[in-house]
This record gives structure tokens, sequence and C-alpha cells, in this order.
């Protein structure tokens, strides 16, 4: 049985994936199984991969669905992943070819039961740190934390406990393709801290396509998704009443988008909610006026 499982969710990225394989090819440790869950690609992504398990240079399993959205496809990653531990690589980034490796001495020599998984770093094609650096005087925190308590920004990557990751599933909602990630994230906060790991595990780019770069399009076509983002957060037994606050915006704000006229008996949270509605009503405009649907 494989350590960690790195997994790919990929639509239409036959471009482009074969980074991603090249640097898993040349890690320095093989204790990994790849599993790339196809989310409905039309392009000749499948061939590609075909051809890649037929080199049998690394384990690699290959799921194709119909398109759920990235939330469905790591839905689909968690069912079936099956190691202690695993790692989501986009299908436009890469691993160093030593990542592998840091993150299984990590966890020999610091993991166990009591924390959910590593937080590593992110850096871009010029090996440059997305963000901040991960503080050094503390070894241990929740991914909230990190940010909201101990100023770190950028994107960092998380590996985390896979029993831990088969709970909370995200919600699919019908013609949405769009549920933030970060909610299951937050659920396991709830319960466990991570091992701090200063060390890149990741190389990312943001590709005009992905759902980085096309944020406010999220918000305009999965109203509901975003939703239920939002009331999650402004339930969680921490964070501070400006964070709150901020979800209660964006909760208005989608609520109006998908027309659900009912928010304020939904909300969680009814005075937040309440005085979030000039606020919601402002972003509701700004987002429909900066957007299209196609």
């Amino acid at each position: 049985m494989k350590k960690l499982t790195v997994f790919t969710p990929t639509y239409n990225r036959a471009y482009c994936i074969h980074q991603c394989y090249e640097s898993l090819k040349r890690q320095t440790c093989k204790d990994f199984i790849w599993l790339i869950i196809d989310d409905g690609s039309t392009d000749n992504t499948k061939e590609i991969i075909k051809g890649w398990i037929d080199e049998n240079i690394i384990q690699i399993k290959y799921h194709w669905q119909d398109n759920q959205g990235m939330h469905g496809a790591h839905n689909t990653a968690y069912e079936l992943i099956n190691t202690e531990l695993n790692v989501c690589i986009d299908s436009d980034d890469y691993m160093p070819d030593d990542a592998v490796e840091k993150i299984i001495d990590t966890w020999k020599k610091y993991g166990s039961n009591e924390v959910s998984g590593i937080i590593a770093l992110d850096a871009n094609h010029k090996n440059e740190i997305i963000g901040t650096r991960l503080p050094q005087h503390i070894k241990r925190s929740t991914l909230f934390d990190l940010y909201n308590k101990y100023g770190v920004t950028g994107d960092k990557k998380l590996v985390y406990r896979t029993e831990l990751t088969k709970q909370y599933p995200y919600p699919l909602f019908e013609n949405e393709r769009y549920v933030g990630l970060a909610y299951k994230y937050h659920m396991i906060d709830k319960q466990y801290e991570m091992i701090l790991m200063n060390e890149i595990i990741c190389c990312v780019e943001y590709l005009e396509d992905g759902s980085s770069r096309n944020m406010l399009n999220q918000y305009r076509k999965n109203p509901r998704g975003f939703a239920f983002y939002r009331k999650e957060m402004m339930k969680l037994p921490f964070g501070s009443s400006l964070f709150k606050f901020r979800q209660a915006i964006h909760y208005v704000s989608s609520s109006l988008m998908s027309r659900n006229w009912h928010f304020l008996q939904e909300t969680p949270s009814k005075r937040l909610t309440l005085l979030a509605i000039p606020l919601g009503i402002a972003l509701y405009f700004y987002i429909t006026k900066k957007t299209r649907i196609a």
C-alpha cells in the first residue's frame, strides 16, 4: 500500500497536464499513486492518460465522470482514495522533484492521529513563494488561524489524512459547478490542527481558464453553492465578527443572485444578515454589472 495519493481534477486540460506527469515521474520518492479525476473532458485527455498508464513508470488511476465542477471532482477523488494521505495537484501545476519525499519524511517524523495533515508552500514557476512563508515560532496551526491570526497570505498546499477528507462531502446543486473547497478544510479545522512545513511542494500557474481568474463569474453562475458556503462560514465556532459579517454580505448577494427570497429565514445569523442587506445588495449589483452569463 502506498502512503500518498496525488490527485488531479482535470477538465479539457490535455494541453498542459503533461507537466504534472513529468514532475511526478521525476519524484525522488515513488511512495504515491497518481489519481486523475477527469471531470467530463471532451478533448483527448483520456487517450493521453492511457498512454502514460501503458508506460508504467508511475502508478496511475484514471476515472472519468460527467462534469460536476471542481468540488464534484474532489468528492469523487475522496471516495476513491485509499492511501493514508492525499494531496491535490491541479492539472496546470506540478511538484518539485523532492516534494513527495518531503511529505513522507515530515509525516514519518511528526504525523499522528492528533493532526489532520500538513500545510506546505506553493511557489510560482520562478520558484518564488506565493504569499508569505509559514510562521517559524509554531509547529502546528489550523488553516483558519494561519490566515486570520498569524497573518499568512497566499495559497498554500494542503496534505490531509484521507479518513478526514472523506467526511463533509460537498453538496451538488443542479446546473451549478462550484462550491468553495475551503468548506471541508474549515470543518476539519474544528477538530484538528495541521503540521507546518516551510517547504515548497507545488508550483502553480493561474491560467486564463482557471477558476481563480474568474471568481466574479463563479459568483454569478453558482449562487446556491456560494450561499451554502457563506452560511457554513457564519456557523463556525471561530472567526471574528468582521469575518462573519463579510460572509453575511456575500450570503445576501448570492441569495439575491439565486432568487432565494427566504434567505432571512434560512440564515444562521439573522442579526448579521439584516445588517448586511444594504452591502449585500450593492455587491449583487456590482457582480451583475461586471459579469455576463454565457
